[in-house]
C-alpha cells in the first residue's frame, strides 16, 4: 500500500511538472525537478547512512516535495496558508535530518537543530531575494519569489516552529534513525 502511494505521489510531482512545462512557468519546472528528486532521496539516505525509513517517513518526505510543487501553480499566491505549511515541512525534514545526527552521535539535538533549521531559513530567505533581484536585472521570470518582509518574518516563524515540533517529538518518531541496523536486530557492532 505504501509502495502504490509512493509512485502515486511520485506521479503527482511529475504531472506537475508538466502543468508548468505547458504554461511555461519555470518555478513549478523546477521545483518539480528538486522535488522529485528529493522524493528520492529517502533510499539514498538508507544506501548511504545504514538506516531504515519507516513507510510514514517515506510518504511524509514526499508530500512535503510536491507540496512545494504544487505550490508553484498557484497555491502559494491563492492560498495565504500554504507557504506556512510547507515552510513548516521543510524545517522538520531539516530539523530531523540534524536531530537524527545528533542523536546518533551522542549530542543534545536542541542547538544544532535550532541553528541549522532558522540559520537555513535565513540563507533561504536571503537567497530568494537574491535570485528574484537577478532574474529582474536579466528580464527573466523568477523562480523564487519573496512577497514582502512581513511574508519573510511568517517564513522564518513557521521554519522555527518545524524545528520546535521536531525538538518535541523527534526522540519518539526518529528513533529509526539513530541506531543502526545492526543495533536494533540484537547485534552489537
Amino acid at each position: 500500500m505504501t509502495r502504490r502511494a509512493e509512485r502515486g505521489i511520485r506521479g503527482s510531482i511529475v504531472a506537475v511538472f508538466v502543468a508548468g512545462y505547458r504554461r511555461a512557468n519555470s518555478g513549478a519546472i523546477v521545483n518539480a525537478g528538486l522535488g522529485l528528486a528529493g522524493a528520492y532521496l529517502p533510499a539514498v539516505i538508507e544506501r548511504r547512512y545504514d538506516v531504515e525509513f519507516r513507510p510514514w517517513q517515506r510518504v511524509y518526505t514526499e508530500i512535503a516535495m510536491l507540496a512545494h510543487a504544487v505550490g508553484m501553480l498557484g497555491p502559494y499566491d491563492e492560498t495565504w496558508w500554504w507557504d506556512h505549511v510547507t515552510h513548516t515541512l521543510s524545517a522538520t525534514l531539516l530539523g530531523g535530518t540534524v536531530h537524527a545526527a545528533a542523536r546518533r552521535r551522542g549530542r543534545d539535538p536542541l542547538p544544532r537543530v535550532l541553528a541549522v533549521v532558522v540559520g537555513s531559513g535565513v540563507l533561504w530567505e536571503l537567497m530568494e531575494y537574491t535570485v528574484h533581484a537577478l532574474s529582474d536585472r536579466f528580464g527573466l521570470e523568477p523562480v523564487l519569489i519573496p512577497y514582502s518582509v512581513r511574508d519573510t518574518l511568517f517564513d522564518l516563524a513557521f521554519d522555527f516552529l518545524g524545528a520546535v515540533l521536531v525538538l518535541l517529538f523527534g526522540d519518539r518518531l526518529l528513533r529509526n534513525f539513530t541506531r543502526r541496523r545492526d543495533t536494533l536486530s540484537g547485534r552489537n557492532l
